[in-house]
Order: structure tokens, then sequence, then C-alpha cells
């Protein structure tokens, strides 16, 4: 049997591809998983290209391999995710020593491509696959399979907006959507494995549009009755949403499903609708503002979570001015922040930076510091409350205590018995932190 070690970089969609390669690899009973690179047989690295960062961070990880494979030149090495998809060769040309280059969509052959390269000690490459929805097919989870209160679960693949910043259209396709059975079969195993709430994941969930088994289609906001119906599932969320496609039905939903949690990830990228423009984002401040007041007129307490870039081509001080007026508007409770990273072959890779290094971090730090702040605040409004917590495990740092989340996704420390977990039980908070609370068990 091979020794398998598969790492992980980038957002939920790659590690729901990698809990998939770890599943095709299992049918093959020839291939277990272990946690340490040095003893493996077979190095698989899947990554994303999202930020020049990632990407370069790839290839110190690969140099660090490189010594394990000198000491053991029959270690196969794989690397896939977006950046094998958007670099493809050009991965093998500045590491040589990698046998394996697989992409978002073709991650289900891996298993065979592993044993082409064992015999033939050929470079490997099969990064596209027009057909992208096939390595969701047949998908089957076993009582090997790991167990989790909190499952991620994809219901499609793609994005169809080309943002002029964003590279994902170009490495994991065009939209295209599981048909809600196959969804709902697979959340259906995942209970049965003790899964009581699911992270629905596509790069832009709202715009789901499978089918059913009549070839009719379904919406997003049906797709979530539908899993609301499972009665396993206690809490439902899901990354990313695209404001263009958070529409009043799916607003509405909020008011007729408990299990949809109280926090909501809105990426909104920049409080400039000049810049919003230049993004080719496609909506202003104004309608993602109606949104967000929609839906807190059903839920009060809900948080908002988002993206944004800082320092996009064009970016002058009152663009940003406007983005720090929305934060402060919004309340964000968390983002995702980066500085813009120009991306080859995007649109916007060709516009001229018009600001500083400095004053482009300057930027950052304020915004990070200023959402820190906001979500402090919001940990502290919920002190000396009792909120309803699904418990998820043992406490990673104190293995006396128990781990659980809220419905606005805070973790929460507390002692109870272990015969509390998978169950929502009711907590007294009693000591705040930015995105962690102590309480007590009621």
């Amino acid at each position: 049997m091979k020794k398998v070690h598969i790492k992980t970089w980038g957002c939920q969609m790659n590690e729901y591809d990698s809990s998939l390669i770890a599943i095709f690899l299992k049918r093959k009973e020839s291939y277990f998983l272990i946690d340490s690179a040095k003893k493996a047989d077979i190095l698989i690295l899947n990554t994303c290209s999202i930020r020049e960062k990632a990407q370069e961070k790839l290839f110190h990880q690969l140099g660090r391999w490189r010594i394990l494979k000198k000491n053991n030149p029959n270690i196969i090495i794989a690397v896939g995710g977006c950046v094998a998809t958007q670099e493809g060769i050009k991965i093998f040309n500045r590491a040589n020593y990698i046998n394996i280059i697989f992409g978002t969509q073709t991650l289900h052959r891996l298993p065979d491509m592993i044993e082409s390269a064992i015999l033939s000690k050929k470079l490997i490459i099969d990064i596209i696959n027009y057909k992208s929805i096939e390595k969701f097919d047949n998908i089957q989870y076993t009582i090997t399979s790991t167990s989790r209160i909190s499952s991620l679960v994809a219901i499609m693949e793609g994005c169809n907006k080309y943002c002029s910043f964003c590279i994902v259209p170009y490495t994991r396709g065009r939209e295209i959507s599981r048909p809600v059975i196959d969804i709902i079969n697979e959340i259906k195993q995942l209970t049965r494995l003790g899964t009581r709430e699911v992270i629905l994941l596509g790069q832009n969930v709202n715009s789901y549009f499978g089918e059913y088994s009549n070839k009719k289609k379904c919406n997003f906001s049906k797709l979530l009755y539908y899993i609301s119906e499972i009665n396993e599932i206690y809490r439902i969320r899901f990354i990313t949403s695209h404001p263009i496609h958070f529409t009043n039905d799916l607003i509405h939903a909020y008011s007729k499903l408990p299990q949809l949690t109280d926090s909501l990830h809105l990426p909104v990228q920049s409080g400039s609708d000049r810049i919003l423009k230049l993004m080719r984002r496609r909506y202003s401040t104004v309608q993602y503002k109606v949104i967000v007041e929609k839906l807190k007129l059903i839920r009060p307490k809900m948080h908002i979570c988002s993206d944004f870039i800082i320092g996009f081509p064009g970016e002058t001080k009152t663009d940003f001015k406007q983005t720090m007026k929305l934060v402060n508007d919004i309340y964000f409770d968390m983002s995702f922040s980066f500085l813009y990273s120009p991306r080859p072959g995007t649109p916007a890779s060709i516009l001229k930076q018009n600001t500083r290094i400095e004053e482009r971090k300057k930027r950052l730090f304020i915004l990070q510091n200023k959402i820190i702040v906001q979500s402090k605040k919001l940990s502290s409004n919920m002190l000396n409350t009792t909120q309803s917590v699904l418990v998820d495990g043992i406490a990673k740092n104190d293995i006396m205590k128990l781990s659980g989340k809220t419905m606005n996704n805070r973790t929460v420390y507390f002692e109870g018995r272990h015969s509390c977990i998978g169950k929502i039980v009711k907590i007294n908070i009693t000591n705040v932190g930015r995105h962690t609370l102590v309480g007590k068990l009621v």
C-alpha cells in the first residue's frame, strides 16, 4: 500500500476538493492517508492562485518536498488546484522533479494518473475537463470517511461573472450546477456519519440552477427548503454568495427556515461605486445596503462578513474613504481583505497602478483594524446572553472542555458531557474574545 500525504491551501472549495481526492484514493484500497510528508510515498499539493502570494508559496513548498524526493527518488509529487489549471507546464519548468499536474475538474482521475506516473516515470498533465460535473459523480462516503458535525458540500462549480480582477472563471470554468437529488443524497450520507450542519459551497452559490430528475430547474432558495426538510440537519450555511443574485425569495427564506444561520458572507469588494464599476461587479453600494437592510429586518442579529480588495488600480483616497464609510454603515463582523494582486490574463492586469505600495498597505491596515474593533464590539454585546450552540467536539486547546458554534458563527468553549456533541445546547456567555466565547451550560 502507498502512503499518501495531501496538503491543501486556499478556499473551502479547495478543502472540499481534497476530501474528494481522499475518497477517490481510498476506493482503490491501495492507498492510505497520513499526516506526515516525510513518511509519504505520494505527496499531493492542492492549492489556489487567487493571489500572487499563494502562487509563490506553492514553489516554496515544492522546494521543501524536493529534498524528500532527493532522498527517495520513487516519491510521486502531484500538484493540483486552480494554480495547476492556470500554469500547467510552467510549474514543471520551475520544478522539474514533479510527476503530475492535475486540474480542478480532473481530480477524480488522479488515482489513474498516479498509476501512470509510477509505471511510465513521465510527467502526467491532465488539467482540462469540459464536463466539470464529473468529479461529483458517485460520491460515496463510507465508515472510513472522517466524521464531522459540520461538513462542506459543493453544490456547483465555476463562475460566469468575469469580474475584472478574478482568475476563477479561467481556472474553474463556467458555472455548472449539480442535480438536486445528488446534493440531497450526499447530505443524507453525511448525516449518517454524524453531520448536523452543512456549509454549501460554490463560487456564487446563489446563482445555483440545478436540475430535478425531470430536467426542470431548481433555484438556490428552493434548494435550501429541500435541505431544511432533512431532519438531521440543524444548521445551514453557505459561501460564497454574490449580491446580484441575492433575490427577494432568498431573503424571504430567512423568515421561513430557522436552520439558516445568523452569519452571512456577502462579498462587496469596495465601497466605491466607481471602483465597483472598474471591477465589473454589476451592483452599487446602495443595492448592497438594501440587501443587508432587508435581511436585518427579518434577522436583527444577523452578522455580515465580506471580502475587500484594497489598492485596486485607480483607487483614490476618496474611493477608500467611501469603502470605510460602508464598513461603518454595515458594521461588518469579519472580512477577508487583501491588497490587489494582478492575475495574468484578467482585464484588470493591464490597468495602471497609481498608488504606492506603502499607501496601499496603510489603507489595508486601517480597514482591517476597523473591522477588528467592530468584531470585538459585536462579541462584547453577547456577554451575559444565552446562546444556542451546536456542539461540534472537544476544544482544541483544552481537552476538558467542549466547543461549539453560535448562530452567528462564534466559537464557544464550555464544560459539558461528551453526549452533548452533535446537539444544540443553551450556553450562558461568561467571557468574550473577538471570535471566541466562554460560557456555562444552562
